[in-house]
């Protein structure tokens, strides 16, 4: 049984197209090729290539696509799918595959739909309110998580909405199939009141509405409904995606203010560096946590 949309609504879609409709020409100033937006994977030599960043973010993508544990695949969801790199990556790794992607974001929507590839269906549609028409081999939510909860509920509000979704996620996958979450996620250091500016600066300009979650409160969500099959912590990994962004945008600021103004312009540049300060200090952790769908005699029992 899925939970009321309103329930759990987390960030509403205006709070989503604050941050994401800038423009996508906006973003593909200082994003990668494929508006990969979301923490890459690096390995030693990426800084010596000329497409450093595209290499880091194809290799994150891959990296995902192989945590779902797929051998062959017909049918994939990417919740939360931004401009559909990953989409169009798992479309080309699996043939026979249907992939769709859940999005609240009109520019993300309007960007897939006109740079599509085969068997790729894109919606304008809550996590909450997909019914899938079979069940799904894999499901993916990366980057979109930390949007799932309004900031300022209670530890008990949030871990409510984390169980909604794996419960909707159990329910639209096949028994055994692999969910792969990627998040950004509170750390344990506690802040201090330079870090708690760059706090509250993110939360009122950048991401509205939306609050990152803690690892315990996802791993006491998914109980009886998923097992935990590896957790990375590669924080130091989207410190230095932030810095790779925020030099790109700065080198292409005249460009970015034409697009979309001195003042969101500057508001990107103060919210990437705060970011990489956030990371660096641990304040802020990155999360990629692999899972599959437990038997289905463990379904709906409470954590």
């Amino acid at each position: 049984m899925v939970s009321d949309i309103g329930e759990h609504q987390g960030a509403s879609a205006d709070a989503v197209r604050h941050h994401y409709d800038v423009g996508s020409e906006f973003y593909r100033l200082w994003l990668d090729s494929e508006l990969t937006y979301s923490c890459a994977l690096w390995a030693d030599g990426d800084e010596d290539a000329d497409d450093a960043l595209d290499l880091a973010q194809r290799r994150k993508l891959d990296y995902l696509l192989d945590g779902a544990g797929l051998t062959t695949a017909d049918r994939i969801l990417d919740i939360g799918c931004g401009w559909g790199s990953l989409m169009r990556r798992a479309a080309g790794r699996y043939p026979q595959a249907r992939v769709t992607g859940l999005t609240l974001s009109r520019d993300q929507f309007d960007y897939a739909r006109t740079h599509p590839a085969d068997r790729i269906d894109v919606r304008l549609e809550h996590w909450n309110a997909h019914r899938g028409e079979r069940p799904y081999d894999a499901i993916f939510c990366i980057g979109a998580l930390e949007h799932f909860v309004r900031f300022g509920r209670s530890r008990q509000e949030r871990t409510a909405t984390y169980r909604a979704f794996f419960t909707h996620c159990h329910d639209l996958l096949r028994p055994g199939g692999g969910l792969v979450v990627q998040t950004i996620g509170k750390g344990n250091r506690p802040l201090d009141e330079n870090a708690l500016a760059d706090v509250q600066f993110l939360a009122d300009e950048i991401f509205p509405e939306s609050e990152p979650p803690r690892l315990a409160e996802l791993a006491h969500a998914a109980e009886k409904l998923f097992e935990i099959r590896s957790v990375v912590n590669d924080r130091s990994h989207y410190a230095l995606t932030c810095a790779h962004w925020l030099r790109r945008l700065r080198a292409r600021r005249a460009e970015a203010e034409r697009i979309a103004g001195a003042r969101v312009t500057e508001a990107y540049e103060q919210y990437l560096a705060a970011s990489i300060r956030q990371f660096e200090r641990e304040h802020l952790v990155l999360y990629r946590i692999m899972l599959r769908k437990v038997s289905p005699e463990s379904a709906g029992a409470q954590p």
